[in-house]
């Protein structure tokens, strides 16, 4: 296991460097695609005779490593935790209702209308998966990865109050999605021990027991981290009880029934909102600088990871083909998902018509959807699944994420010519 990570933090070390040195793209889209032509070009050597024993001795290192593993049990608390404890808190929690409907009802709309979009693709190709597989489908890939967004917001100068509003929604539409997934699954008898009978009752109940329990959980915990640090002013400790906080918490939440997501993000948020008190002088930039340094470092090792794990996709030429048809579903379903909450929100919180735009094309794809789809069983639907999720974020990836840059920058210069509320107002 410590052979086959080194081999990934070497590899991610280098791809970094090489993106750093000649393309200075954003990090996060360049190890991917890197690592994503690295592993096409070995699959391709493979194919012709040429290959010298890198492809099976790479698959080797990532089947050791296990991808669903390394993100929903490894990294995946650490993430969301600091994305949260970045955030003001004060701005997310005025802009609650934004963030929230489009979390909630966006991720609701997205499921369906992705669900039941490639139904129809895969029932159109002679695929044919069943309706609650495709919607299961729907649940994995509609929640949008912060990660490479955010870079390039920071890049385009782009106001606090939309950077909260697209990573704040980030952040919990993943918690909401997993939850929505952990349902589906259960109708579907994948669930383990939250099996359930596919009835309202039942499906309510697992899902107010993981998404509210788990924020509910996750408020416990940041206030009692919050407390503990108020009373020393050691920054080790303080690291040490927050890292605790996240790994601990995330595992018991898991434990216990609850969405861990959901615990992470608002307890990042509580620890946000508590900074000035419950970190000292200096401590504050201590704890904030090792948050910030690990959640980078973590977020290229996860794109790196998604690059190689091309070489893992067992698909054919017709789920290929399926899965560029997918990709449109699901663009047109981000359209969708979120043009409905910003109607309902847009002139309570004062958001311009271009806002609808750059959540759409600014809804990247990432590590949570293949992690969901590679943790499927080996049932015939999952080939499937995996392939359409792989196409979905690999075109989010390199195509949104290398072109979102002139969307932001003709959104924000657009806006005062609109005549529209400036993006820093604050919500009324």
């Amino acid at each position: 296991m410590l052979s086959a990570f080194a081999v990934l933090l070497c590899s991610t070390a280098l791809l970094a460097w090489l993106n750093e040195r000649f393309l200075r793209i954003p990090t996060t889209v360049g190890v991917t695609l890197a690592a994503a032509l690295a592993s096409t070009a070995l699959i391709v050597l493979d194919a012709l005779g040429l290959g010298v024993g890198l492809r099976d001795g790479l698959e080797s290192v990532l089947q050791r490593l296990d991808f669903t593993d390394f993100v929903l049990n490894g990294i995946l608390s650490i993430l969301l935790f600091a994305g949260a404890l970045g955030l003001d808190a004060r701005r997310v929690l005025r802009q609650r209702v934004g963030i929230l409907t489009l979390a909630v009802v966006g991720t609701l709309i997205s499921t369906v209308l992705i669900g039941l979009g490639s139904w129809g693709v895969f029932t159109a190709l002679g695929v044919g998966i069943p309706l609650l597989w495709a919607l299961l489908f729907g649940a994995l890939i509609s929640p949008t990865d912060p990660v490479a967004i955010l870079d390039l917001l920071g890049r385009a100068r782009v106001p606090e109050r939309l950077r909260h509003l697209i990573a704040g929604e980030s952040l919990f539409n993943d918690g909401i999605g997993v939850v929505v997934f952990v349902v589906l699954g259960a109708a579907l008898g994948l669930g383990g021990e939250h099996d359930v009978e596919p009835t309202v009752a039942g499906v309510a109940g697992i899902f107010l027991r993981e998404a509210v329990g788990g924020m509910l959980f996750g408020l416990a915990l940041g206030a009692l981290v919050q407390f503990l640090c108020r009373t020393i002013d050691g920054h080790v400790v303080e690291v040490i009880l927050t890292l605790a906080m996240v790994v601990g918490g995330y595992s018991a939440a898991v434990s216990l029934g609850l969405s861990g997501p959901l615990t992470m993000v608002v307890a990042g948020l509580v620890m946000s909102a508590g900074k000035d008190t419950a970190f000292h002088g200096e401590t504050r930039h201590h704890v904030e600088g090792f948050w910030e340094t690990l959640d980078q470092v973590l977020n290229i090792l996860l794109f790196a990871f998604i690059g190689f794990d091309v070489l893992l996709a067992d698909s054919t030429p017709t789920l290929l083909l399926a899965g560029l048809f997918v990709v449109a579903v699901t663009l047109a379903a981000r359209l969708v998902s979120v043009g409905v909450p910003m109607a309902l929100v847009r002139r309570r919180e004062h958001y311009g018509p271009w806002t609808t735009r750059l959540l759409t094309w600014g809804g990247l794809r990432g590590g949570i959807a293949i992690s969901l789809a590679l943790g499927l069983p080996d049932v015939p639907e999952r080939r499937a699944v995996v392939t359409a999720t792989y196409v979905v974020v690999l075109f989010s990836i390199a195509v949104q994420g290398l072109t979102v840059g002139p969307v932001i920058r003709r959104a924000v210069e657009a806006a005062p010519a609109a005549g529209a509320p400036t993006l820093d107002e604050t919500s009324r």
